[in-house]
């Protein structure tokens, strides 16, 4: 596997924020994923965000799982703390490192197929127990690393490269994120900068588990019957001596609409998405009315986006277990091992 570093060089007149960081110093190594990826502007707008948040980058903490979405963390915020955990464990791992830190910004950065399968139990846990994180699932509807099978989160009736028709019921972890307890929920578009940067930079400063679920269509499987640019087309009428895979680039989708309105996004396979944008007047402050909401609209055919829940006075896992203030990484062996005294105290006290 091979890592493209960027140059550390950069043009002394680039805009710095509050402190003196350019957007250049959030960034990180170059993007191996196909030319065109929803992923790679999902990291554009994470690395918006924390410039325009003025973040130290080493108050940071990005933690992924295994997948396409899992490897882009590897492309921004290069001085941060970073893990790639076990495919769907990612959850956990974030879980521990914030109990032993409090201190952090823990940004977690997972995908439909890291999160809906194989990591679901591990998704709703940390959102159940109010982990003070940012917990961003970058959703294309496919497994991308094994040929674009569909995920969990693919909707039924849903068509795959293979012309296969998806018979299973799709989980919406945006409904699941509300009934689990989540006290920020949100949803996006990655090719919508203008909704996602704000979104992201209001996870960051929100106390508690903050749930962003992003759609990030895959443009490597777009091949479709007809097409003479179609892996099967050219594999009908060439004498290959192997077999190989190309995966053609294209460019990036974006949108741009009103709050109150409905786009209809059209895909690079021809598929398309109605995408509605919360209006002014939507309360995202009852949890009900949002899964009522959620399911209105779905019924419809429309994909709701934009800050669908908030509790501004959220708990968070440190303030549930009463943990002490200093991060537990910090205290020293007096504070640690307190003696026998203290310790038949609290003996008594479960007595």
């Amino acid at each position: 596997m091979t890592y493209l570093a960027k140059p550390k060089f950069h043009h002394p007149s680039l805009p710095k924020n509050a402190i003196g960081f350019t957007r250049r110093d959030y960034e990180a190594s170059t993007s191996t994923l196909c030319a065109g990826c929803g992923h790679d502007s999902i990291s554009a707008a994470i690395i918006e965000a924390a410039f325009e948040l003025s973040i130290e980058p080493h108050r940071v903490a990005k933690i992924s799982g295994i997948g396409c979405s899992s490897k882009t963390p590897d492309y921004f915020l290069g001085a941060s703390h970073g893990f790639n955990s076990v495919h769907g464990r990612m959850p956990s791992v974030l879980t521990g490192a914030n109990l032993a830190n409090r201190d952090l910004i823990y940004l977690g950065v997972s995908g439909d197929g890291d999160s809906a399968s194989i990591g679901f139990g591990q998704f709703a846990h940390a959102l159940r127990r109010g982990v003070n994180m940012v917990y961003i699932v970058e959703n294309n509807g496919v497994y991308g690393l094994t040929k674009g099978q569909f995920s969990a989160t693919a909707d039924r009736g849903s068509k795959s490269k293979k012309g296969v028709f998806n018979t299973d019921n799709s989980i919406d972890l945006v409904s699941i994120a509300l009934q689990l307890g989540a006290t920020f929920v949100a949803r996006s578009f990655s090719g919508d900068k203008s909704q996602l940067v704000p979104l992201i930079k209001a996870a960051i400063q929100h106390r508690g588990a903050a749930f962003i679920d992003v759609i990030s269509p895959c443009i490597a499987f777009n091949n479709h019957a007809g097409s003479t640019k179609s892996l099967e087309y050219v594999r009908a009428h060439n004498e290959a001596v192997n077999a190989l895979d190309v995966m053609i680039g294209r460019d990036p989708i974006t949108v741009n609409y009103a709050p109150g309105k409905v786009v209809s996004v059209t895909q690079h396979d021809g598929t398309v998405l109605n995408l509605r944008k919360i209006n002014d007047e939507y309360d995202p402050g009852d949890r009900l009315a949002a899964m009522n909401f959620l399911q209105k609209h779905a019924a419809l055919g429309q994909i709701v986006t934009g800050l669908l829940y908030v509790d501004s006075e959220a708990d968070d896992l440190h303030s549930n277990f009463n943990t002490v203030s200093t991060p537990l990484n910090q205290l020293d062996t007096a504070a640690l091992c307190p003696g026998s005294v203290t310790l038949e105290t609290i003996n008594d006290s479960l007595r």
